[in-house]
């Protein structure tokens, strides 16, 4: 794969970024659903103010990454805007969260983690 299509080209996310797709990972969600999951995902440290989070989710529509999503629930808010990953956005994460996962499984098997604390 190569061009637009090969996730690698978006790696790696910035923090932030990983953070809002994990988010959408899950299912379609408006900026404060998003807001929120971010702030619970991470036990409250990290708190994406409304304007930045909205910069975020721009930069990754343009980046193909996220979409607008039709509201399915009767009962939601018609002013709210909800997005949802793209296949390439699903690729890019899953991509991301793989090669944290390798980092952190190298880390475990060289002992870091543990000798880092000490």
């Amino acid at each position: 794969m190569s061009g637009t299509s090969d996730p690698g080209r978006f790696l790696p996310l910035r923090p932030v970024e990983l953070l809002i797709l994990t988010a959408l990972g899950s299912g379609d969600r408006h900026g404060y659903a998003i807001r929120k999951e971010v702030l619970e995902s991470t036990q409250g440290r990290v708190s994406i103010e409304a304007g930045n989070l909205y910069r975020y989710v721009r930069s990754l529509e343009d980046d193909g990454l996220v979409v607008d999503a039709p509201t399915r629930s009767a009962d939601a808010d018609e002013r709210r805007i909800y997005y949802r990953l793209t296949p390439l956005g699903r690729r890019v994460l899953a991509a991301e969260l793989e090669r944290l996962r390798t980092l952190v499984r190298y880390a475990e098997a060289e002992g870091l983690i543990a000798r880092l604390r000490t």
